[in-house]
C-alpha cells in the first residue's frame, strides 16, 4: 500500500494521505536505523560463540526484554516469530496437534476474529477438533457471559481477539479471562492491532498467550512475537535445533528482532499522548464527515470501547470502493470487497448484522504516527466533495 501510494503521488503531484495503518504502518527512522548495522556489520549467527555471534545475541536479548516490557512480561516468555498469523497459528496448532492428545477437545473463538484465526481453527475441525463460534452484539462486542455458556469440560482452549481489525471494538478480554481460570482453560488473544495503539499488559489482561504483528507497530513486516505465560507449554510447529526456547527451530532474524523491540519501546514511550492525539483526530474525522453528509453517514462500533486510532463509517447512497476511486490522493480501506457487481459482506459486517445496503458503502480509516491536524481536514474535505457530486 504505501508504494501504491508513493506511485499514486507520483502521477498526481499531490499530498497522499495515508489513513490505512491497520493495514500496515511504515518502518519508522529509529527502527530502521537501529536494525540497520545488524543487516551488515553485526550479521553474526547468535548461536556462534565467536564475537560477531556475541554481539547479535546480545542484540537479540535486549530485544526480547524491550518485548517483554512492552506488555508487561518476562524476556523469557517471549518468543519471536515471523508475524501475527504465526503466532496465532503457533497457539491453535499448538494446543490440539500435541501427539498425546491429536486433535482432540473442544475450541472456542469469536464470530469477529481475523483469517488467521479462523482458517487454522476450521482445518483443526476438519481434524476432529469440536469448534464452537461465539455471537457478538451489534456493536462489535463479545460477551463473557456467552463464553461462560459454552465451556465444556473438554474445552482446550478459548481465543478471542483485543481489538478488530475492521471497527477496531476492544473485546473484555481480562473478564473473559476470569472465566477461563474458574474453568481452567488457557486463554489466547490476537492483540496485533491493539499492542501500541491501547495499554496491553499480560497480567492485567490474565491472558495465557498473546500474539503480536510488528508491522502493525513500526516495524518491518516479517516480524512478530508470541506471548506464553509461564507454566505453560506448545507442541512446536517448526522442528530442527532449538531456537527460541524449543518452540521455533531456524537462524534468528536479529535486524528485525532489534527492530520490533525497538519498535515496541518507541511505542510504550509515547503512552497515553500519542493515543489521546489519534482519539482527536479520529473523533475530529467523523465530526467533520457528518457535518457535510448529515444524519445518513453512520458509524460502526461507536457506542463501545474501541482502538483510539479506528474510525469505521457507512457512507449512504455510494459504495466505498467508489467513493475511494473519487479521492485518489485518501488511502483507506473498504470493509468489503464488490466482485463481479455483487456485494461481499466481510466476516465483521456479518457479524454485527450490518445490512448488505449499508456494508457497500463501509470505509475504515486508521490513523498513525505521520497522520496530521491538516491531513484529517483535507480528507474530510475531499471525502465530502467527491460524496455530493456522486450523491
Amino acid at each position: 500500500m504505501p508504494a501504491l501510494c508513493a506511485m499514486i503521488q507520483n502521477i498526481l503531484g499531490g499530498n497522499v494521505i495515508y489513513l490505512d495503518y491497520n493495514a500496515t504502518a511504515p518502518v519508522s527512522k529509529e527502527v530502521f536505523e537501529a536494525s540497520r548495522p545488524y543487516l551488515m556489520q553485526k550479521f553474526g549467527n547468535p548461536s556462534s560463540a565467536h564475537q560477531k555471534g556475541l554481539e547479535a545475541k546480545r542484540a537479540m536479548q535486549e530485544a526480547r526484554k524491550q518485548v517483554a516490557a512492552a506488555i508487561g512480561a518476562q524476556p523469557e516468555e517471549i518468543v519471536f516469530t515471523s508475524g501475527g498469523s504465526e503466532s496465532n497459528n503457533m497457539v491453535l496448532k499448538g494446543i490440539f496437534l500435541h501427539p498425546d492428545d491429536f486433535c482432540t477437545g473442544h475450541l472456542i473463538i469469536s464470530c469477529l476474529e481475523h483469517a488467521a484465526i479462523t482458517k487454522p481453527a476450521r482445518y483443526l475441525q476438519q481434524l476432529g477438533v469440536e469448534l464452537t463460534i461465539i455471537p457478538c452484539s451489534p456493536e462489535g462486542v463479545v460477551s463473557p457471559r456467552d463464553v461462560a455458556q459454552h465451556i465444556r469440560p473438554d474445552t482446550r482452549l478459548v481465543s478471542i481477539m483485543h481489538a478488530n481489525n475492521e471497527i477496531g471494538t476492544i473485546q473484555p478480554i481480562a473478564e473473559i479471562s476470569e472465566i477461563c481460570k474458574q474453568r481452567q482453560v488457557p486463554l489466547h488473544t490476537d492483540a496485533a492491532q491493539s499492542v501500541g495503539k491501547t495499554d496491553v499488559d499480560v497480567d492485567r489482561l490474565g491472558v495465557d498467550f498473546l500474539s503480536i504483528a510488528g508491522h502493525k507497530v513500526y516495524a518491518p513486516k516479517g516480524i512478530g512475537a508470541l506471548y506464553i505465560r509461564s507454566g505453560r507449554s506448545l507442541q512446536p510447529l517448526v522442528q530442527g535445533v532449538g531456537h527460541e526456547g524449543g518452540y521455533r527451530a531456524g537462524t534468528e532474524n536479529v535486524a528485525y528482532q532489534v527492530a520490533l523491540g525497538t519498535a515496541l519501546q518507541h511505542m510504550t514511550e509515547k503512552g497515553s499522548a500519542y493515543q489521546d492525539r489519534m482519539a482527536r483526530q479520529r473523533d475530529r474525522l467523523f465530526t467533520l464527515l457528518r457535518q457535510g453528509i448529515g444524519e445518513g453517514l453512520s458509524q460502526n462500533g461507536a457506542d463501545v470501547a474501541r482502538l483510539p486510532n479506528t474510525l469505521s463509517v457507512n457512507f449512504p447512497k455510494i459504495s466505498g470502493s467508489v467513493l475511494l476511486a473519487k479521492c485518489p490522493n485518501i488511502c483507506a480501506s473498504t470493509s468489503a470487497a464488490c466482485h463481479s457487481g455483487q456485494h461481499t459482506q466481510t466476516v465483521t459486517q456479518k457479524a454485527i448484522g450490518l445490512p448488505p445496503h449499508i456494508a457497500t458503502g463501509t470505509i475504515r480509516f486508521s490513523l498513525g504516527s505521520q497522520t496530521t491536524d491538516a491531513e484529517v481536514e483535507e480528507a474530510a474535505h475531499d471525502l465530502i466533495r467527491a460524496w455530493k457530486q456522486y450523491a
